[in-house]
């Protein structure tokens, strides 16, 4: 056990819990156990939104330029912290550090800058007499506390999403990272107060039950989580008793569709690495092809070759593309997935752990699959492609569609009209057309059905954290 002992960050500093009941942080590339993260119990959960109820009418009433200019030094900040940063994110994940460096620490200082500059120009409709001798206009404020709640996958770059439109905004903020992953966003918090007033930006640890008091609690009007189908249900269905509003970003089982002009060497380079980065433990990984039933065996024998090529390694490995899984829990549920691939389906490649330290597992490729196979409606959130055969554009739209998430897809093709069609007819938040995973702040990112509602980043984002307000004036003699 580890003498590293975590501590909540409340109203502008390290605090202790209060009972003192604490949780193992494991180093997935080694699963051991390096840190000791505490439990927030109810105690916790009522101070840290006792401090951000008591720091919202300052900065509620904080010019946006003001507001802005506090982000600002704040992202200037993550920048120059970056590689400690980094650091800390790649013993809680496993993530390959100069790829973390590389790949999320950019775009996540850059939403910050965003949302920075957002907040000098949110909109509303034009001032107008609407009525004869009434004139009205709009007031955009913000919501007040907000509850967030962000997953192990993506940890500091999660909370970056939620943190930047809530606090661009005007609110305030309670939020809690996985219990598997706390580190780096605990150091967001401790850089943050550098900027920001005590009590703007809290961070609290804790299990489920904590995550349940911090949506349960009356003080917050908003809660935000990204995280499971499960926990989603469950954080909808406890908002709705006090009318909280809410904004979810749940699971996705991203669809992408190969047609056979396609060019299959660098369409199969392309979906191998968004399929496999961050392990496929991500909502919009590119692990569910469809393939044209004319390119199908030779895009399938290139995406295996590309499979058999991805490097997983720990932090420090420099060729790896991908590290562990986040526990022990999560490699036992993919390996379970393919333990139960059935007769017809074959596993081209992977398809086991790698090495006996840690939490990896072979990037995978499963071919022969079914539209109702288990492996292929539900999310493995493992380094794991599944190709399915399709016959025509029709098929491929239905298979497509034909699952219960709607977050993103991709289209592979050279047919500007098809592309078009297809972009059309998928039924997913995001379409990306001979690309897939590319994200950009000024664009939203978001699902439909069960992979929740809501938009992260873009000015799209600021509508969860705002509320609009109608003000009329009677201008008559």
């Amino acid at each position: 056990m580890s003498g590293e002992r975590l501590r909540n960050f409340i109203g502008g500093e390290y605090v202790d819990a209060k009972d003192g009941r604490t949780l193992e942080v494991v180093d997935p590339s080694t699963g051991e156990a390096y840190a000791q993260a505490p439990v927030s119990g109810a105690g916790d959960v009522d101070a840290a939104f006792r401090a951000a109820a008591e720091a919202f009418p300052a900065w509620r009433d904080a010019t946006p330029g003001e507001r802005s200019l506090a982000m600002l030094r704040f992202a200037d900040a993550v920048e120059a912290r970056g590689r400690e940063l980094v650091e800390a994110e790649s013993r809680d994940t496993g993530k390959p550090v100069q790829l973390t460096m590389e790949e999320e620490l950019p775009p996540m200082v850059d939403n910050l800058r965003f949302f920075a500059g957002a907040s000098r120009v949110l909109e509303g409709k034009a001032t107008g007499e609407y009525l004869a001798d009434h004139t009205s206009s709009i007031r955009r404020e913000p919501i007040g506390v907000c509850a967030q709640v962000t997953p192990w996958n993506y940890p500091m770059m999660m909370a970056v999403w939620k943190i930047g439109p809530a606090l661009a905004t005007g609110n305030t903020v309670v939020l809690k990272p996985s219990d598997t992953t706390p580190v780096s966003t605990l150091m967001l918090a401790e850089i943050a107060a550098e900027f920001l007033p005590p009590g703007v930006f809290n961070v609290i640890c804790g299990d489920r039950d904590t995550g349940r008091a911090l949506v349960e609690h009356p003080t917050p009007q908003m809660v935000s989580i990204t995280g499971s189908v499960r926990a989603g249900m469950e954080v909808a269905a406890s908002a709705a008793k006090d009318l909280k509003k809410v904004h979810l970003e749940l699971g996705g089982k991203a669809p992408v569709v190969v047609f056979d002009d396609a060019d299959v060497e660098s369409a199969a380079q392309g979906i191998a690495e968004a399929g496999y980065f961050n392990a496929g433990q991500d909502c919009t990984a590119a692990t569910r092809v469809l393939v044209a039933d004319r390119l199908h065996d030779d895009f399938t024998a290139a995406l295996t070759e590309a499979a058999r090529g991805t490097v997983v390694g720990p932090p420090s490995n420099t060729d790896a593309f991908y590290g562990p899984v986040n526990s022990a829990a999560q490699l036992e549920r993919v390996q379970g997935f393919i333990d139960r691939v059935p007769g017809h389906a074959e596993v081209l490649t992977g398809g086991t752990r790698a090495g006996d330290t840690g939490y990896f597992f072979e990037p995978t490729v499963v071919g022969g699959l079914r539209q109702d196979d288990e492996i292929v409606q539900n999310e493995v959130f493992g380094p794991v492609i599944t190709v399915q055969r399709f016959s025509d554009e029709a098929q491929a739209i239905e298979w497509a569609n034909g699952v219960r998430y709607g977050l993103a897809a991709s289209v592979w093709t050279q047919n500007h009209g098809r592309a078009m069609r297809m972009s059309k007819a998928l039924d997913f938040g995001a379409v990306w057309v001979n690309t897939h995973i590319p994200f950009v702040s000024e664009m939203p990112h978001g699902g439909f059905k069960h992979s929740g509602y809501g938009k992260d980043m873009s000015m799209y984002g600021i509508e969860d954290y705002t509320r609009v307000k109608h003000v009329m004036h009677y201008i008559g003699a």
